[in-house]
């Protein structure tokens, strides 16, 4: 298998009614986040789907927040994907899952498109690889769950554990 990581801005209008739960960083039209790819051969696409959903639920451990994983129904998968995990963070402010990252297998869905090959042995016939994607975590919404979960009562932030080395050591964010 070929794995692939890339940083993407990502435009998005999200679906709401009118006036409803749109303020704030929850539900922006503009986020950053890293999207992980992978070319597979159709025997492991489906243990590749698992590894790359795992990818993303070790940084929801490493940050040590409540998360779930979903497996999404055939009838509420997109056109390409053959199957599909998201995964949600529990916000307490909010009181609700947020989904931080979705992961599909397109099967040769997008290879066909593409025709992107392998071929699987010598002298054997090329073949259209399986695509999976998936994303790593939408910042925005890591930022709220963070920040809800290590919210002390006088206002101070905890950093989690992981995150420290990147934040010169700091142990804690305070009101200035």
């Amino acid at each position: 298998p070929l794995y692939y990581v890339a940083h993407t801005p990502s435009f998005r209008r999200e679906k709401t009614s009118a006036g409803r739960d749109v303020r704030g960083i929850k539900r922006v039209h503009q986020f950053e986040k890293v999207e992980m790819y992978k070319f597979t051969s159709p025997e492991t696409s489906y243990q590749e789907l698992e590894s790359l959903t795992e990818a993303a639920a070790d940084v929801c451990r490493a940050l040590k927040l409540q998360f779930r994983r979903l497996e999404i129904v055939t009838g509420d998968l997109g056109f390409s994907a053959s199957k599909k995990y998201d995964l949600e963070v529990w916000s307490p402010g909010c009181k609700e899952w947020l989904e931080v990252s979705s992961c599909s297998n397109t099967e040769t869905f997008q290879a066909r498109r593409a025709n992107v090959k392998y071929r699987p042995a010598e002298g054997k016939k090329a073949q259209f690889v399986h695509t999976l994607n998936g994303s790593a975590l939408a910042d925005t919404r890591v930022i709220i769950a963070v920040l809800e979960n290590y919210q002390q009562a006088d206002g101070s932030v905890v950093i989690p554990e992981v995150l420290r080395p990147y934040m010169g050591g700091a142990e804690v964010i305070t009101k200035a």
